[in-house]
């Protein structure tokens, strides 16, 4: 007799599990079944509208007001203003080129051989240097652009690097501040994380963008667009903080303690002990708050940045693509969509890396 596989005891029981599960009862039964032809209209509707009497050509303009289906045509005429948004339309590639340069860093820094501090350090500052030089230009035969003329897909992307590469070590340093065995320290740096988190993040962004240079001399003041940045990477810091805490408070004491044994320094029992397994418990909440964050940079636009979504608001706010205005967010939201799925993809990989949850 050959014994079955768990594969094959998977597969077998598979349709109990489902008819257990959505076909206990006869009223479990009417709901699934309802639910279920629902949910298969609605795709079957999104499917017409999206594909079988969509438009894409912009020369039937006509034809889309007129029709029922999507008019894509909006897309295919001003995409570039939804991916570049105000940026010199001459000058696009460096834009283009500027976006590609942070995803392939982001792709590089998820490969294992660059999971050290030295090297991940590196990497990040090399792809960063690259996408500013190629944004604001003013060297190597680059012309200038200023970042008030940024915007569109890039700006999005530079103002969330900016932040995590600004706030993650922050968030390291108040999260050790707030551990301090001197009270004067923790309590200080506690009140200030948790006024800072009792704060929404538009108001942190309208106090430094608008009423921080009220309060601080000129040459402190610098452009509007670093100020909202920092004052969103301390936002994020607070909150990465208490994940990290948490993540340090989950460990057994007595690591630290053998490692006091030892004679091990305080930076080495943090930066060889302490750290690396507090990040590997706080993994999902810190790849949360990544998504978080990356979805939260378009509220910029309501300070007046030219980001992702005031580029598309721009795209259908002519007179010519005013009624495709539905059209226009999809697209936004399908690229929102990519990089925050593919973020929280990667992030589950890493739990099943790491094992995360498991001793």
């Amino acid at each position: 007799m050959n014994a079955s596989t768990p594969a094959e005891i998977s597969r077998q029981s598979l349709p109990n599990v489902l008819k257990d599960r959505y076909f206990a009862t006869r009223i479990d039964t009417v709901v699934t079944l309802t639910f279920g032809a629902v949910a298969l209209w609605l795709l079957w509707s999104f499917f017409e509208w999206a594909v079988l009497h969509a438009y894409f050509d912009p020369a039937n303009r006509d034809a889309c007001v007129q029709s029922e289906g999507a008019c894509w045509a909006v897309v295919t005429a001003r995409w570039r203003i939804v991916l570049f948004g105000l940026y010199p339309f001459e000058e696009q590639w460096r834009s283009a080129l500027a976006c590609l340069a942070i995803v392939v860093t982001t792709v590089l820094s998820c490969l294992p051989w660059f999971w050290s501090a030295v090297r991940l350090a590196l990497l990040w500052v090399v792809g960063f240097a690259v996408f500013y030089i190629l944004m604001r230009g003013g060297m190597l035969g680059l012309e200038l652009v200023s970042e008030r003329d940024w915007g569109g897909l890039a700006l999005t992307l530079f103002i969330f690097a900016a932040v995590v590469l600004l706030g993650m070590p922050l968030s390291i340093v108040f999260a050790l501040l707030r551990r301090s065995e001197l009270p004067w320290i923790s309590r200080t740096m506690g009140f200030l994380i948790d006024t800072i988190r009792s704060l929404p993040l538009l108001t942190i962004m309208f106090a430094f963008a608008v009423v921080l240079p009220f309060a601080t001399p000129d040459w402190m003041n610098g452009q509007q667009l670093y100020r909202v940045i920092v004052g969103y990477a301390i936002f994020f810091a607070c909150y990465q903080a208490e994940i990290i805490r948490g993540g340090i408070q989950s460990l057994p004491a007595g690591q630290e303690e053998a490692a006091k044994a030892l004679g091990l320094r305080y930076w080495y029992r943090v930066g060889y002990i302490v750290l690396p397994q507090a990040f590997r418990n706080a993994l999902p909440p810190t790849i949360n708050q990544v998504v978080i964050t990356f979805k939260e940079t378009s509220l910029v636009t309501i300070i007046g940045f030219f980001d992702i979504l005031a580029s598309g608001r721009a795209a259908s706010g002519t007179g010519e693509w005013s009624f495709a205005t539905i059209e226009v967010y999809v697209f936004v939201a399908l690229i929102f969509f990519v990089f925050v799925f593919s973020l929280s993809r990667y992030g589950a990989y890493l739990e099943r890396r790491l094992r995360v949850g498991t001793r």
